[in-house]
Formats: structure tokens, sequence, C-alpha cells
């Protein structure tokens, strides 16, 4: 079984057409992606445990942690080993991890959740999303941005189908639970909830594992030519490898980069169930948007942090990876500005601010293996980013803790106003002001972190480098 999984196995033979590749590394981040589906589920089990946002919240932290580290941990070993079996060791830690969770909600141990799906869960997180980006940069290299945006798409649009599926089932595990607002699915509903994601995953990925494909070394596509793409601006034509790549300036910059702009999206993410129903509560304080349609925008949301990565990624191959980030970063900081301030005027304004921001969030993450790419040449460029996905982990504590800290502190989960977010949101303005800044900063690394002995632009050397 584990020469099925051995890189040499999964070599395309010649003439194999690489837009196979894409659906493969979306069966993976279309089940993994589920973890942004969690805002929807979040009240129950606030009131299964009897515990605060913040102690809940706290599971899709250690996930995002755990993602960040594994990741950066695991970055070389998945350039070496090859995708299949990165992506057949991530489904084994995401399915565990649901079980264990399932086990912690029956049980009523909280200690399971996070050991589950925070710990275990967040491991085949990391794994499961760094496995398939160098190798589709590989088979496109004459379109990275693209590339990423295919890679890291099914991730932002995993919660598009999780969020609806998961309503649909918790409503037929538990039929007092209607999706109506003020009715809350019960912690068993929530148990069996993950029992099934998790076999539903464990499919899922194992196709993805199965069909993933690595090009053969010194292969490129047809009409190609690595000097084009070369030619442009903050392109380098060099390799610097992962342990010289943390020694630069650009490296830390983009870190604050990542870390502000995954901040900002999180920020809603996390809490978007919930925090649309505040934001529309009637003068008896019951909110006017139903549970259902708040997983409806949970949806929603999804789709827009799924178009961004494909939509926005792409076009940074056109305006270059620099420029789009402070679209990202400055149209980001008005945008979440008028949600703050004018969000709870319409339903429809609060939709659009929030899609918008999402479409940033989405569009940073894909966006950001093309820039480091460009920055750092081809070789182990897998690595990096999984180095740099440790600006993740950091935001998927310091998100969920602002946002989280702040509503604790106005008043009582389900009784919440528009006004108990504000000092939350406009912090995440800050922020994305602080990373529009490192991002101006980022200029072309130093000769002196350039591999002698290596040619980033060379195919055969791409090839054997990053899988």
């Amino acid at each position: 079984m584990a020469s099925v999984l051995d890189r040499e196995r999964t070599v395309a033979p010649p003439g194999f057409n690489r837009w196979l590749i894409p659906p493969a590394a979306l069966a993976v981040h279309l089940s993994i992606g589920q973890a942004y589906a969690t805002s929807v589920y979040k009240t129950a089990l606030v009131e299964h445990f009897q515990v605060s946002q913040t102690q809940i919240g706290i599971v899709f932290s250690i996930a995002i942690v755990m993602l960040g580290l594994s990741a950066a941990v695991m970055g070389t070993w998945v350039d070496k080993n090859g995708p299949r079996k990165a992506m057949a060791t991530s489904a084994l830690f995401w399915v565990t991890g649901f079980l264990v969770g399932a086990l912690g909600i029956a049980t009523s141990q909280l200690w399971l959740l996070y050991l589950g799906y925070g710990v275990i869960g967040g491991i085949g997180l990391g794994i499961g999303y760094i496995s398939p980006v160098s190798t589709l940069i590989k088979w496109f290299p004459d379109r990275p941005g693209l590339a990423t945006g295919m890679a890291i798409m099914g991730f932002g649009g995993g919660a598009l189908v999780a969020s609806p599926l998961s309503t649909r089932l918790m409503s037929l595990y538990d039929p007092e639970y209607t999706g109506a607002a003020g009715t809350v699915p019960s912690g068993q509903s929530v148990a069996l909830l993950f029992v099934t994601l998790a076999a539903l995953y464990a499919v899922l990925m194992t196709y993805g594992a199965a069909t993933i494909r690595v090009p053969a070394d010194g292969w490129k596509p047809d009409g190609f030519d690595p000097a084009s793409v070369q030619r442009k601006s903050m392109v380098t034509t060099a390799s610097v490898s992962a342990n010289n790549a943390v020694r630069t300036p650009q490296f830390y910059l983009l870190w604050i980069v990542l870390f502000c702009n995954v901040t900002a999206g999180i920020g809603i993410l996390e809490q978007a169930s919930p925090m649309i129903q505040d934001f529309f509560r009637a003068d008896d304080g019951v909110s006017t948007v139903a549970v259902a349609a708040a997983g409806g925008f949970v949806g929603l949301l999804s789709l827009a942090n799924m178009a961004g990565r494909f939509v926005w990624s792409s076009t940074s191959d056109v305006i270059g990876r620099k420029p789009m980030y402070m679209v990202y970063l400055g149209v980001g900081l008005v945008t979440y500005f008028l949600l703050a301030t004018f969000g709870q005027v319409s339903t429809v304004l609060f939709v659009l601010f929030a899609a918008i921001i999402l479409s940033f969030y989405g569009g940073g993450f894909a966006t950001i293996p093309a820039y480091l790419r460009d920055l750092f040449g081809t070789f182990q460029v897998g690595a990096i980013h999984g180095r740099l996905l440790t600006a993740w982990s950091a935001a998927g504590i310091a998100g969920p803790l602002i946002v989280n800290g702040f509503l604790d502190a106005q008043g009582t989960p389900g009784e919440l106003t528009d006004a108990a977010y504000r000092p939350a949101l406009y912090t995440m303005v800050a922020l994305l002001a602080v990373g529009f800044v490192a991002n101006l900063l980022v200029r072309p690394v130093s000769e002196k972190f350039h591999e002698p002995s290596r040619d980033s632009g060379a195919p055969a050397r791409e090839g054997s480098g990053q899988q």
C-alpha cells in the first residue's frame, strides 16, 4: 500500500492532460474547507457545553494554529514525498479529528473536541492545504496565479457545501430544530453531523489522492518560454532555499501582510452566522434574520471567498502580486470601515460589504504562493509557503480572540446588537492598514540569499526541486 502512495507512482505519463489535476486538488480542499462552516453550529456547542463563545471559538483557533504549524513542519516532507502521500495523510488526520470531536460532543468532554477537531483535525488541515499547491504551480508555470487560485479555491468553497448540508443534517438528527429564529440544534445532533461528515470526506479525499499526478522532470507546457514570466517586475530568475527565505526581510513582510489580511477575514468568518443575526434585531430583541437564513449567509460568504481565490489570483497574473495586495488591503480596510459604520442600515449593504471583504480574504490566500514564487523562485516554494502559513496560525488565534473578547465583554450571546461588534471591527481596520504599509515595503530579494548552483528558470530543476 505504501508503494502506491510514493511519488514515483504518481508521475504523469507523456501526453497527460494537466486540466485533470485541478479536480483532484478541489476534492481535498473542498473537504478541509469545512473549517469555514463552524459558525453554523457554534451556538449549539455554546449551549451544549454551557461555556462562553470564546471557549468554543478556541476550537477553531486550535485547528488554524495546527494548520500553520503542521504546514511549516511538514512542508519539506510534502515536497519530497509528493502530493498523493500527503493527501492520504491529510485524510487520515482530518477524518480522525471529526470522529474524536464527535466523541467529545457526545460525552460532553470539551477537551476531546479540542483534541479531535482542533489538534488532530488541524494537522490534517495543514498537510492537506499545502499538498496540491506546488504541484499545480509546476503544472501551470505559465499562469501561477491561476494555478494557486485553482488549488486553494476549493478551501474557500468548502463552507458553500458544508453550511447548508450541516443545517439540513442537524434538522434531520434533531426534529425540534427547524432553522427558525430562536431554535438551536442539540449537541447530539452536532455529534452525529461530525460522524456523517467524516464518512463523506473520507470518500472525497480518497478520490483526490488516487487521481493526483505530478509532471515528469523537465516537463513544460507546449510553447511555454520561462523567460516570458521572468521578465515581469518583481519576478526573480534565481532560486532561494526555504532556510534562506526565512532570513530575508521579504519573508517577514509577507508574513505581516498575510497575518493582517487573514485576521480581518477570520474576524467575520468565525462569527458569521450569529453576527448577521445580531446586526438585525427588532425592538423586542428577536433577530429578523432566521437561523436558516444566517446559514445561507455563511454559504454566500463561502462563495465570495471561493470566487475571490480564483478571480483575484488570476488578475494578479496580469497586474502583479504587489498591486493586487494593495487592493486587498487598501480597498479592504475602507470596506471594513463601511461595514462597521453602516452595515446595520440594511441586510443588502451588510451582505455586500462582507462579501467584498471575504473575496479579498480568499484572494490573499490564493495569491500568496505566486507572490512567494515570484520573490524566491520555484525551488522549495512549497516548503516556504508552509512556513509562511504560521501567519495563519497566529491569525487563527488573534481573529477569534479579538472578536469573541469584545463580544463577551458586551453581553450575552443571542442578545447582542450591531454596536457590540464595532470595537472589534474598527480594530480590524487598523490591522489592514498595517498590512498595507508592509506590502508597500516589499522589494526584490537580495542576491546574497540566492542559491549559487541552481537556476529556478530551468524547467528540469523545477521538476526535481519541488516534489
